[in-house]
């Protein structure tokens, strides 16, 4: 199992792409206060910032960084000649984000050479298509790989045999446990585990009456037991497209404005990879970082922005906290494959919304994505900062 996660990706996008940026700590995310890292730069690392840090403390942490706009066509872009070259050596690959993947090598020894090898020969590709690092981690499990690679990183490869992982994952912080965030990691440690290797010792009755059925998993892992395989073909459940705002709202005409932005850019998608979403989401975050959302199965699964919005905006009236909010997103789920006869339906309202929208679509790849604005689009006041998309289809990378 071959696990490879490209170092820094946005930032190391943003590097490449223009030479002034190299070896400078740089913050790739929203200017605003408000916004958050989307990616720091190895340089600015070494300062304490990481990804999802304030960009307020990041930029006090570190205050000679540079702070560069995200540019997500362009790391999608990016991230489609990566997933290419990882598809030259496994048909199996599962990418779990832009930027990372898991490669089933099983059998190719005799094609790659022994898996270091594989490993070196991987990177050389990735660097040689991209001129972007890579770090790879090699093992017997999905779980292993991955914190070989994250142990190695930037730029590395670590290989742990499977007869070795379980001593080999021992010394390492409970912090690398596969599912273990920041509240979990604080029940350990009060519960007198510092390490993998303590759990693997532990009773895994013990640590499932500490920490629920967790506790069991956490055992099996620090073992270096994981049955994952491969997925090579994974569900696209949700994509969803939020941002935090610049200043915070609560009239439902202004939480409008950004519905319509965001429907536009999921409907977008939506066409772009032939899917039709079954469901919307609404989610509404308050100033004091409360997540609320409301959703609706609709009758009809559709990849039309002008049904995604007029939902969301109905969905609005199921929502009894009066705010004021600092993010706000639309999200579609239960997604599936354009079916044939979309294209043969060529009356009615919905095809005709269909076709301009795809006109838009077409304007907006030829000329840019503002080649065609609504009125909406021109209000001020309302900037977002700090998109996010989130990746959960494995043809999204």
């Amino acid at each position: 199992m071959l696990h490879a996660d490209m170092d820094a990706f946005y930032a190391s996008v943003e590097q490449r792409d223009d030479p002034r940026l190299r070896g400078r700590p740089i913050l790739v995310g929203g200017r605003s206060n408000r916004g958050v890292v989307l990616t720091a730069s190895y340089e600015a690392r070494p300062y304490g910032v990481h990804s999802a840090m304030p960009m307020a403390l990041a930029r006090r942490k570190c205050p000679d960084a540079l702070i560069v706009p995200p540019r997500f066509e362009r790391y999608q872009e990016v991230s489609h000649q990566i997933m290419k070259v990882f598809a030259d050596f496994s048909p199996d690959v599962e990418a779990i984000s832009l930027d990372e993947a898991f490669l089933d090598m099983t059998g190719s020894a005799h094609i790659f050479g022994a898996p270091r090898e594989m490993g070196r020969k991987l990177k050389a590709r990735v660097r040689e298509a991209t001129d972007l690092p890579v770090s790879v981690g090699v093992s017997g499990t999905k779980y292993v790989a991955k914190v070989a690679s994250d142990y190695g990183k930037p730029d590395g490869l670590v290989v742990v045999p499977q007869a070795h992982a379980e001593s080999w994952l021992a010394p390492l912080p409970v912090s690398r446990l596969w599912g273990a965030g920041p509240k979990t990691q604080a029940k350990l440690r009060d519960a007198g585990y510092q390490t993998i290797g303590e759990i693997a010792a532990a009773d895994p009755d013990d640590l499932e009456r500490q920490l629920g059925t967790v506790g069991r998993r956490f055992h099996d892992l620090a073992h270096a037991r994981d049955v994952r395989r491969v997925a090579t073909v994974r569900a696209s459940k949700s994509i969803s497209a939020d941002a935090t705002l610049e200043r915070d709202v609560s009239e439902r005409s202004a939480i409008a404005i950004h519905l319509r932005r965001s429907a536009d850019t999921l409907g977008r998608r939506l066409r772009r990879k032939r899917y039709l979403a079954g469901g919307v989401r609404v989610k509404l975050k308050s100033h004091d970082f409360r997540l609320i959302t409301r959703q609706r199965k609709l009758s009809d699964a559709t990849d039309i922005a002008d049904v995604l919005y007029r939902v969301g905006v109905e969905l609005l009236d199921e929502f009894d906290d009066p705010g004021p909010f600092r993010l706000v997103g639309l999200a579609v789920y239960d997604l599936e494959g354009e079916p044939a006869q979309v294209e043969l339906d060529l009356f009615g309202d919905a095809a005709r919304q269909r076709r301009l929208e795809r006109a838009i679509d077409a304007a907006a790849e030829k000329f840019g994505r503002d080649a065609l604005l609504r009125g909406s689009r021109l209000v001020d006041g309302l900037t977002r900062i700090s998109p996010t998309l989130d990746f959960l289809d494995d043809d999204e990378s």
